[in-house]
């Protein structure tokens, strides 16, 4: 504790009175300054000598504002989003087989807000989800706006996705993405939209005065290039200018609050969430998500354990319980992150975002052929004319789980860096804009090469069939492969049985070979968006660019510059040379990928899933800088025509869970297999138990969790250590036939590092459906064992 005594002298030529006010400022162990207010006196004041107190009110004021570093609330909050763990299909991969069947780890809504005390404020929502949806998006807004009124609307929220290819499907409202899900899937769709608004109602709650810091840095083995032939068709000055074919920098903010301190670090870094492969079945954050996991734990202590005989003879006297009815708040009460929680202050939130990651793969390893171990094809990322046999390598190859951990280590590794040593404050204005625009024939300018500008437009939108190939990270079926602008006549064929382009759509997306045209598909409803949204968000000198698609790199770039040359070239001043642009992937709604002119000439993965034409970059660039004019001049712009709302003209095919069962004699929740009585285990073996269970679409266990790892501490206290929220405990189920209604709960719990030496024990929870629809809730447990 320190402090300070501050005086002011006011006094009055024509009179010998003088007036001395006194202020006095506290400074605590926290680093907060404050003015204690001091007992007035009895001493009477001639009328002039308000002119003391006036004067000591502003000065008091304005000194304050010195002392202090806050100038704007910030809130965070976070909430689970897992879908159901079982028979979905998993969305990004468009693999049919993929279908959900346990936890890696959880999904989470990660929000901030920021608000100026009497001014604007904005929303940021980081999904660990494939990708944002139009419809989400707009049952969220309508939820926001019967709570809040006006406060929060589409001009101020923007909601992103990591990208992980490891969350259920089936929350999207066009078909073509919708598909290998069977249709819509309400429960996904639920636990997103419900998440979302729960996080957002945290973050409002949580906020109080503080300040943000930036910081940014390279990570250098995160990401590469999975189109480097595609990349290589831009122009050389341009390519030139940047040192590698991916951006490698990490932006990053960090979030004081004015009491607590550190509450919580969002960062925008480009790499796709598909280091779990598309044969992959549990659900997981990929390394956006285990790197998000990995910040907010690092700052936890390690439990205290103990060793020596007596752990084993405890061990000994807690064998296996039987399964046993429970409530659903059990499983809540249990998750480690709830036991732990300090409730009278805010939970630290971190998310790492994404951002322009369309050509950037995580298997830095390069992609090679699973029958020769060779390189694929440069070109065609072929083997012997094969798409289907080149894959790309993460860095802990043949295991998908710890390439998962290595890229999410490199970005959390990065992170605390960047977090320690940020120390530029954001300052200046909070701001926004935003407008929905019709892609279907926009007018765009664009130069000539000669001097001059022309006119062209962007095209109804629709698939090429390199889109069909995949990409190295999941390469699809049948005769397909990237940068393919001929196409075959089979494959046309059977396109036109759905729906035969014009002969004015195959030029306006020529060089593509149209697929699918999915742009035209209206049966039983649209295929493919058409009106799409934009949006900026300012906070101070950082500006975000949300956009509902994946941009390659090198328009990413394009899109920044432009964005950035606007900024400071029209913005007054408000802006120096060290303005943050950060692009935010994959938000608000969707629609596919961003490629620049010169790489859709080449047709790959991602210039034949560039679903406007040719001309898609140039018209966001366009659109965003009348955002961007819009935004440094404070205009209010037409908001543009409104998307379409499919949520009552959606279809679903997934079939419901009729009843669950268990052999006669056995409980759900009862062990079927078990570790051994009195077993003992050290660092880094790998742990596991199965269990009766029953299908975890019966309840997703929201805020809760299907997997427990329990410590007992002072001999008879079990506490939970390690749950299904944590990288090292996976939840597995399976059923011992496709339409039996008996399943098995698989815990395996690989022992980290951090693992005290003590007695555990593994416990299960699920729901049980009875034929009548009853939905009852289990527990079970474990032998008890010894880590040493």
């Amino acid at each position: 504790m320190s402090w300070g005594i501050r005086s002011f002298q006011c006094s009055h030529s024509s009179s010998t009175t003088a007036v001395m006010a006194v202020a006095l400022f506290v400074k605590d162990g926290k680093g907060r300054v404050r003015p204690v207010r001091l007992p007035s006196t009895d001493m009477a004041l001639p009328s002039y000598a308000y002119c003391s107190w006036i004067l000591f009110l502003v000065l008091l004021q304005n000194v304050g504002g010195c002392l202090s570093s806050s100038n704007y609330l910030i809130g965070l909050g976070s909430h689970d989003i897992t879908g159901p763990a079982a028979d979905v299909n998993m969305m990004g991969y468009a693999n049919m087989e993929q279908i959900t069947s346990g936890v890696h780890f959880r999904l989470h809504a990660r929000t901030f807000i920021v608000a100026e005390p009497q001014g604007s404020r904005v929303v940021f929502v980081n999904l660990d989800a494939c990708m944002a949806s139009q419809i989400v998006t707009t049952k969220v807004l309508e939820r926001l706006k019967a709570r809040y009124g006006d406060l929060y609307t589409e001009q101020n929220v923007a909601i992103s996705g990591t990208h992980t290819h490891a969350g259920p499907g089936g929350y999207l409202q066009y078909v073509l993405y919708i598909v290998t899900s069977l249709g819509f899937v309400r429960q996904s769709f639920d636990a997103i939209v419900d998440g979302i608004e729960k996080s957002i109602i945290q973050a409002h709650e949580n906020l109080q005065p503080g300040s943000i810091f930036i910081n940014r840095g390279e990570i250098l083995v995160a990401g590469v290039n999975r189109s480097p032939s595609a990349y290589l068709n831009n122009p050389a000055s341009e390519r030139n200018k940047y040192k590698c074919n991916v951006d490698k920098e990490m932006t990053l903010i960090k979030f004081m609050d004015d009491e607590w301190g550190p509450v919580g670090a969002f960062n925008w870094f480009a790499t796709h969430g598909t280091s779990m492969s598309r044969t992959n079945s549990l659900i997981s954050g990929d390394n956006k998500g285990a790197a998000a996991r990995f910040m907010e734990d690092w700052q936890r202590d390690s439990l205290k354990g103990f060793n020596g005989t007596e752990t084993m003879q405890l061990a000994a006297s807690f064998p296996f319980s039987r399964g046993r009815p429970v409530t659903r708040l059990s499983s809540v009460a249990r998750r480690v992150r709830n036991a732990f929680r300090q409730t009278d202050r805010p939970q630290f939130v971190s998310a790492f975002c994404q951002t322009n990651c369309g050509d950037v793969s995580p298997n830095v390893l390069g992609a090679f052929c699973i029958d020769s171990g060779k390189p694929c094809d440069f070109n065609h990322s072929t083997c012997n004319g094969k798409n289907e046999l080149c894959y790309g390598r993460g860095p802990g190859y043949p295991d998908e789980f710890e390439s998962t951990r290595i890229i999410g280590e490199r970005q959390f590794n990065k992170a605390v860096e960047l977090f320690n040593k940020a120390s530029e404050q954001l300052k200046g204005k909070i701001g926004f804009q935003h407008a929905y625009v019709d892609f279907l024939n926009l007018e765009v300018t664009i130069p000539k090469p000669n001097g001059g500008t022309e006119v062209v437009k962007t095209c109804p939108a629709a698939v090429g069939f390199a889109f069909a190939a995949g990409t190295t990270d999941g390469p699809g079926a049948f005769d397909f492969k990237q940068g393919d602008d001929k196409g075959n006549v089979f494959w046309k064929l059977v396109r036109n049985l759905l729906k035969t382009p014009s002969q004015e759509q195959v030029d306006c997306q020529h060089p593509k070979p149209i697929l699918l045209d999915t742009g035209e598909m209206k049966e039983p409803y649209d295929w493919a968006p058409s009106i799409l949204p934009i949006q900026i968000l300012r906070i101070g000198q950082l500006v975000i660019l949300s956009v509902p698609s994946e941009f390659t790199t090198m328009a990413g770039r394009r899109l920044r510059d432009a964005v950035r040359m606007v900024l400071s070239s029209r913005g007054n001043g408000q802006f120096d040379s060290n303005i943050h642009v950060v692009i935010a992937g994959l938000t608000n709604s969707y629609s596919q990928y961003v490629a620049t002119f010169e790489e859709y000439q080449v047709q790959r993965y991602e210039g034949a899933s560039t679903l406007y034409g040719p001309h898609t970059l140039s018209a966001y660039i366009q659109e965003f800088k009348k955002l961007a004019t819009a935004l440094v001049n404070e205009d209010i712009i037409e908001s543009g025509p409104q998307p379409p709302d499919l949520l009552d003209r959606q279809i679903s095919l997934l079939p419901p869970v009729v009843m669950d069962s268990t052999p006669p004699g056995v409980n759900f929740g009862d062990v079927k297999t078990d570790v051994p009585f009195n077993s003992t285990f050290r660092r880094g073996d790998l742990i596991s138990v199965t269990f009766w269970s029953a299908c975890p679409r019966n309840d997703l266990m929201t805020e809760g969790t299907f997997a427990l790892v329990e410590h007992l501490q002072d001999g008879k206290t079990w506490v939970p250590a390690f749950d299904d929220d944590d990288f090292c405990l996976r939840f597995i189920w399976s059923r011992p036939g496709k339409l039996s209604p008996q399943s098995h709960a698989t815990l395996e719990w690989r022992v980290p590092s951090s693992a005290a030496p003590g007695v555990y024990r593994m416990r299960h929870f699920g729901a049980a459906k009875a034929l009548f629809g009853t939905v009852r809730h289990f527990t079970g447990c474990s032998n008890a064992l010894v880590v040493a």
